[in-house]
C-alpha cells in the first residue's frame, strides 16, 4: 500500500483521471452509467474514522465491479485503520494531518498472515495450508 503524506497531497485532478465518490453514492448506479470507466484513481473519503463506508465501497469496486486502478483513502485516515484498509482493496492512503508515514509504514511489518481472505487472497487460512 502506498502511503502519502497529507502535506504531499495534491488534491487537483492533474495528470490522472481520478474520480472522488462520496460514501453514500450508488456504486452500481455509476457502474452502470460508465462513470467507472477510463478512471486510474477512485478516492474514497473517510469523514470520521469511525464511518466505515468506504470499506464496503473499496470491497465491491474490487470485487463486483473488478476495478483494478489505485483506491485511495482520504480524510480521517489513522495507522490502525491501513492494514484493514489494504486488506479490503484500497491501494494506496492519505493520512490525517500530524500522522507520521513512518510509523504507518511499520503498521504492515506487524501481521505477518491473517486468518480470513481478503481481496488479494479470497482463501481463508486452512484453505491455503490445504492447498
Amino acid at each position: 500500500m502506498k502511503i502519502i503524506a497529507v502535506s504531499a497531497y495534491s488534491t487537483g485532478l492533474e495528470s490522472e483521471k481520478r474520480l472522488r465518490i462520496p460514501n453514500d453514492a450508488d456504486l452500481a448506479e455509476l457502474a452502470a452509467s460508465g462513470a467507472l470507466e477510463g478512471v486510474q484513481v477512485i478516492e474514497l473519503h473517510f469523514p470520521k474514522f469511525t464511518d466505515g463506508r468506504a470499506y464496503t465501497q473499496a470491497l465491491l469496486l474490487r470485487r463486483r465491479y473488478r476495478f483494478a486502478g489505485d483506491i485511495r483513502a482520504t480524510g480521517d485516515v489513522l495507522i490502525d485503520q491501513l492494514v484493514h484498509m489494504h486488506r479490503s482493496g484500497f491501494s494506496s492512503a492519505v493520512l490525517a494531518e500530524g500522522v507520521d508515514p513512518a510509523a504507518a509504514e511499520r503498521q504492515f511489518a506487524r501481521f505477518s498472515a491473517f486468518y480470513q481472505g481478503d481481496v488479494h487472497e479470497p482463501r481463508p487460512l486452512f484453505a491455503r495450508e490445504a492447498a
